[in-house]
Formats: C-alpha cells, structure tokens, sequence
C-alpha cells in the first residue's frame, strides 16, 4: 500500500467509527502532514481518493467535508420465486460464461473471480517455486483422503474467528468449495429429493442439483436479510425438503449478510424440522469489519451444519483448495470424496497452509478487503451515473460481487449479446434461478483495479440497457396510439 493510501485508509476509518460525522469539516491538508508526518502531495492525494468514492467533498475557501453515505437509494427487489420445486435448466448460459473466463479479447465485468495482481500474494508465489525445487518429492505423492494435516490445522485455527471450535479432524479438504457444495449435497439426497435455497442462488449449485437429480424449491429472499425464514417454514411443512442450501455471509450474488440473530434463528428451524444445512462461506472472509459475521455452523450443536469454504475467492481460484465441516455426516462425505476425486492435490494444500501459518493471508486480506471496499463505492457510484434513474443495487458488506436490477424492459441475456459487439460480456439475472427468472438484473465484480477503460465499460452497458428501456416505451406508446 502506497503512503497516501494508507492516509485515505486511516480517514476512511475515522469516517466509518463516527469520529467525523456526516458535514463534519476534515482536518485541513497542513493539519493532516503534521498528524501523519505526510508531504502535502501525500495528503491531497489521499483527499482525493476520497472524493472519487464519494465520502467527502470539497468546498471551496472552506475545506473538505464528509458527506452522507453512499448507500444505494433504490435496493434490488425482494424476490417471488415459483412456489413449488423445479427442476433446474440454464446449462447453456453457464456453459457460456464459463467459457468467457480467460476470454483476453472481452472486459469480463460479471466473473467471480478476486484480484490476482496484489503484492500481498506474492509470498504464495515463493512458496509454492520452493516446494517444487524441494528435494523431497512427499508433495508428488497422495496426501491423506481427508486432505493434508498442516492445512486442515490453519483452517480450524482461522474458523475460529468465524465462532467454530472446529478440530482437524472435523474437516476435510476438497477440490475447491465447489466441490465441498458437491459432496455435500450428494451426501445428503437422492435423485428426485428436494432442496431448499436462496432466491438468486449461485449457479454452480444451482448446476450440482440439476446434475444430480434434484429440485429446487427458491425460497423468497431480502437483499438486505436474506433467505425468509417465515417463507422457508411454510415451504418445510408443505414439501419434503432434505437439505436448505444458502449462503448467508456476503451472499453470491445478491450482496446480503444474514444477521446474527437470524442465522441461529435459521439453525434453530432446521433443528425443529429435522432437516440439514448446506452452508457455503467461500466469501466470508472478506469482511469491510472486523470481527467476521458469525456462520450459521457456529451455532451447530448437533452436526447438522456442512460448512463449505475454500480459498478461491480470497487467494486464487487455480488453487483448487476447498473444505469442508460435514458434522455428523462425516463417514458418509468421506466416502463421496473418495468416489469424485479421491485425495485432493498435495502442493497446493502445503503451500496455502504455510501462507496462512506465516500470517500472510490474514495481511492478503487486510489489504484486498479494503481495496474492494473502495472499488465497491466506485463501481456504485458508476452504476448511478450511468444506469437507467430506478435501478436497484445491492450493499454488500464484504467480498467484490454486485447484484443490479434495470427495470423490467431489459432483459440482461438479450443486452449481454448486444455487449458483445463492444467486447463487453456481464453474468445476466437469469444464471441464478432454477427457472431462468431474474432476467432484467445482472453481476458485477468490482475486484480489479477499476480504470477508465472499465468505467467505459460500464457507461456502455448502462446507455445499451437505457435504449432498451426507451424501445419498450416506445413500444407501448405506439400500442396505445
């Protein structure tokens, strides 16, 4: 981090705690260099970036100022699912966003993929090059089913701060949390078995469901609250549900972080319906606060909690390092991993567990998180400017991952394929619901380094979704004529 990053940093700061409350007057430029031990050109710079997030002003002959919080005026829509199970469709369009991934010729602004260029990473670079130019050639070999010793001990000393006493032995190392969901779910039903999830819902479990035989039952969801428990004990006295799928802490793709007291309140219906949850953390640790929300498994008294985690969305996704706390389906998940892929790569578990041990990625994500924070406020602030006036963005409080509903006349796959003659590609509404519903909302990642290219970007899909918007009017104007 840069000296003027770290000042913005230490005013954001002081922002957020109250210390400079909203039309407060900042301390002047000379003020702050003699506090901080800056050079001017330090502290305009770090003014500066505060003004390009929109947290304070600048007044002239009178200073700077701190203005109200950027919190969007319009949030998404609560979602209305279907209310019965369904089976899950929407293969191709994944297919196709997948296939953008490493598309060098398209600005990917939909990807949930975290910034991979930080300097903060470049430990794991020098311990992976050591352990492949190790003379002991034991990470060549099988590691232990389960997954390697040294890493399930950092996973069960950093969920702690999660509020799980987990043992190493209460954890086991997949191939990625996408493959921790698999297990999980696999372990827990039979093709035809009902699963309960959020409504968006990420779509890679979404595909797990169709790929094993399930249905989905979405459940109505808050942008703010999350998964309506009032709705989802409705859905458990009427249907035969096995499993409830959510991810409840900085949720993929709507945004929101369930509450404490609703995520016991979540645990606590399970239990009384005897039902399982399928708890997917992957993005949990990048909170904006400290401490980290709380997970639903914290409140696991009896193992019916599957915590799903993995290191892909705060270290790298090449990795392919997951895990997962199957509680008391232990035996059973043990024998799903030995049936998909059997013992998990040895290297890059060894090196993920001495980058946290050495204490590298608590600093990874002390930077990356307020990196995306400011990027969040930016990509915000982009999406008011250039968005047709009634559109709904979602406040997430950690990870990098927006969630924007346009107005009902833009259908996002039908922009998608106009933003293609731009070389712009966005993940549309529709990826995230059993039905294809959702089809005028769309994903942002504000994760890489937000330049004028990208705010270009935006500009672009903002002005294409506006026509639409001015096509259906038309439309209807010439219908009543």
């Amino acid at each position: 981090m840069t000296r003027y990053e770290e000042v913005a940093a230490i005013l954001r700061e002081r922002i957020e705690h109250g210390i400079y409350r909203v039309g407060d007057r900042l301390p002047s430029i000379r003020a702050v260099c003699q506090e901080l031990d800056v050079s001017i050109s330090t502290a305009q710079e770090a003014y500066r970036q505060l003004m390009d997030v929109a947290l304070i002003e600048s007044r002239p002959k009178s200073g700077y100022f701190v203005l109200p919080s950027r919190v969007p005026s319009v949030l998404p829509s609560v979602s209305r699912p279907a209310q019965r199970p369904l089976d899950v469709s929407q293969w191709d369009q994944v297919l196709e966003l997948v296939a953008t991934q490493r598309d060098d010729n398209r600005l990917l602004l939909g990807r949930g993929v975290p910034n991979l260029e930080y300097e903060t990473l470049r430990p794991l670079s020098k311990i992976l090059a050591g352990l492949h130019r190790s003379t002991d050639l034991n990470g060549f070999n099988y590691d232990k089913l389960g997954g390697s010793p040294e890493l399930r001990q950092q996973v069960a000393r950093l969920a702690i701060a999660s509020g799980c006493l987990l043992h190493p032995d209460d954890i086991m190392v997949t191939t990625g949390c996408q493959e921790a969901l698999a297990i999980a779910l696999r372990t827990l039903t039979q093709p035809g078995d009902v699963v309960a999830v959020d409504s968006p819902s990420f779509y890679g479990t979404m595909q797990i469901l169709k790929a094993n035989g399930l249905k989905a039952l979405e459940i109505p969801t808050d942008p703010q609250t999350g998964i309506s428990l009032e709705a989802l004990e409705l859905a458990l006295e009427q249907w035969p549900i096995r499993a409830i799928q959510v991810t409840p802490t900085y949720n993929n793709p709507l945004g929101y972080t369930m509450p404490e007291a609703r995520k016991r309140a979540l645990f606590q219906l399970a239990q009384r319906f005897d039902v399982a949850i399928i708890e997917d953390d992957i993005y949990g640790d990048l909170s904006f606060a400290l401490p980290r929300p709380r997970t639903v498994k914290s409140f696991d008294d009896d193992g019916r909690v599957m915590l799903c985690s993995g290191f892909s969305k705060t270290v790298g996704p090449g990795l392919r390092v997951g895990w997962l706390a199957p509680g008391r389906y232990r035996d059973q998940a043990m024998h799903m991993k030995y049936v998909s892929t059997g013992a998990s790569a040895t290297l890059p578990q060894l090196a993920v567990a001495e980058f946290v041990a050495k204490g590298h990625y608590e600093r990874h994500l002390r930077f990356a998180t307020r990196q995306y924070q400011r990027q969040r406020d930016i990509m915000i602030s982009w999406v008011q400017r250039y968005f047709p006036e009634s559109s709904g963005i979602s406040y997430p409080q950690g990870s990098f991952l927006l969630w924007v509903e346009l107005p009902a006349a833009v259908d996002c796959v039908r922009l998608n394929e106009r933003l293609a003659q731009h070389a712009i590609h966005v993940a549309p509404g529709s990826l995230f619901s059993a039905s294809g519903k959702f089809r005028q909302c769309l994903r942002l990642n504000y994760a890489f380094t937000l330049t004028s290219a990208i705010e270009d970007a935006v500009r672009t899909v903002g002005e294409l979704a506006a026509e639409m918007v001015a096509d259906a009017r038309s439309h209807e104007s010439c219908l009543i004529g």
